[in-house]
């Protein structure tokens, strides 16, 4: 059982480092939904590559660079999670926050900028693509949402903490 000096140091260091436990997550979180985006849609169902307005050769290379940048994101939020549990300051709710913003975010770019206004690769190459756009992009929003939610509650609970301790 910790004791409440123990709580209360945990939350300080949380606090601390709260921004740190914000973009660890957030990197994590673009890492993880491109990892996804590029195993199940580039290479299990094939239904498009990263770049597609060129030959297949080009398009997996640009799987290949696609695929190399997401776990350079991936890798560099683990190590930043790494240093939060050593400090310990990990606050796993923030963390979340992060995460979610991540991978809604990277979604939702994905959906709107790279489908739709570059134009560099569709969803799917099917008559009725409007149904996977939308199922796409209300999901990205929906997780950027709840991410954006846990971010705020964070937030406030680290203003009360501060406010209180002054």
């Amino acid at each position: 059982m910790r004791s409440n000096a123990t709580e209360s140091f945990n939350l300080s260091a949380r606090i601390t480092y709260s921004s740190r436990n914000l973009w660890s997550g957030f990197l994590a979180g673009i890492g993880f939904i491109a990892f996804v985006d590029e195993v199940v849609f580039h290479q299990l169902l094939h239904w498009h590559h990263f770049y597609d307005k060129s030959s297949s050769a080009v398009g997996l290379v640009s799987d290949g660079l696609f695929h190399a940048l997401n776990w350079f994101a991936t890798v560099a939020g683990m190590f930043m999670v790494s240093d939060l549990r050593r400090r310990n300051a990990m606050w796993p709710k923030r963390w979340w926050g992060g995460m979610l913003l991540g991978v809604g975010g990277f979604q939702l770019y994905d959906g709107t900028i790279q489908h739709k206004w570059m134009r560099i690769h569709q969803i799917r190459y099917v008559d009725n693509v409007f149904v996977y756009d939308v199922v796409w992009n209300v999901s990205a929003a929906v997780i950027l949402i709840i991410g954006i939610m846990l971010i705020v509650q964070t937030g406030r609970l680290a203003k009360r903490k501060t406010e209180r301790d002054g």
